[in-house]
C-alpha cells in the first residue's frame, strides 16, 4: 500500500498511509498512550513500564520495509499505527530483549506477521484498529502470503478472534524490570 487511503469513521476523517522515519517520535508517543490507557486492565503497572521499555517500542525495520502504516486524523494527530512483516520476528521493536529475527519469510510456506497495532485512546472503539488490520492483511496477501500470524496482547485477543484469528499458544515474554507479559500467538488462513 503505497498510496494514501482516505476514510471516514463515526464522522471523523482519517488518512491511512505508509509510515515514514519522520513519524517515529509520534509513533512512540502513540504507543505509550495506547498501552498506558488501553492495556491497563490486562497488565499491571510494572509490566506496562517494562513492556514500554522493551517490547512495545517502534520497530524501525517495519518502517524501512514499507510495511507499517499510520492513520492520521483530520487535525493532523497520529490516531493509530500497525502493519505486517515478511520477516521472522513475531513481535517487539528496536529495544526488545529477545533476539530479533530479520530473515525473510517464504510466502509459500511461512505466515506473514501482523505487527504492532496500536490506537490512541482518543480514537479507541471507532474501528480504526480493524481498518489498520485489514490494510496489513491486504498488503500481506498482495505479497503472496496465504497465512497470517501475530503475537497479540491480551487486550487484542477479542478483536482478533472476531476477525478470524484463532489462538494457538500463549507465552510469557520477558520485558524490562524483570517482568514478563503474556502474549497470545494467533493465526489466520486467508
Amino acid at each position: 500500500m503505497r498510496r494514501i487511503q482516505a476514510l471516514t469513521l463515526l464522522g471523523m476523517d482519517f488518512k491511512l498511509r505508509v509510515a515514514k522515519t519522520e513519524d517515529v517520535a509520534e509513533i512512540a508517543a502513540l504507543i505509550d498512550a495506547s498501552v498506558r490507557m488501553l492495556q491497563a486492565g490486562d497488565y499491571n503497572a510494572a509490566q506496562i513500564e517494562g513492556a514500554l521499555a522493551t517490547v512495545f517500542t517502534t520497530d524501525s525495520q517495519l518502517i524501512a520495509d514499507g510495511t507499517y502504516f499510520v492513520a492520521v486524523a483530520e487535525d493532523g494527530t497520529l490516531a493509530g499505527c500497525g502493519g505486517w512483516s515478511f520477516r521472522k520476528t513475531l513481535y517487539g521493536g528496536d529495544k526488545q530483549m529477545e533476539r530479533i529475527e530479520p530473515e525473510r519469510l517464504d510466502p509459500e510456506v511461512d505466515a506473514a506477521k501482523i505487527r504492532a497495532i496500536f490506537v490512541h485512546p482518543r480514537f479507541a472503539r471507532m474501528g480504526l484498529g480493524s481498518l489498520i488490520l485489514e490494510a496489513a492483511e491486504r498488503a500481506a496477501v498482495e505479497a503472496g502470503f496465504r497465512r497470517l500470524e501475530m503475537g497479540s496482547t491480551l487486550t487484542g485477543v477479542a478483536l482478533y478472534t472476531l476477525k478470524g484469528y484463532r489462538e494457538v499458544s500463549r507465552a510469557n515474554v520477558p520485558v524490562g524490570g524483570g517482568e514478563t507479559i503474556e502474549i497470545v500467538r494467533m493465526v489466520k488462513e486467508v
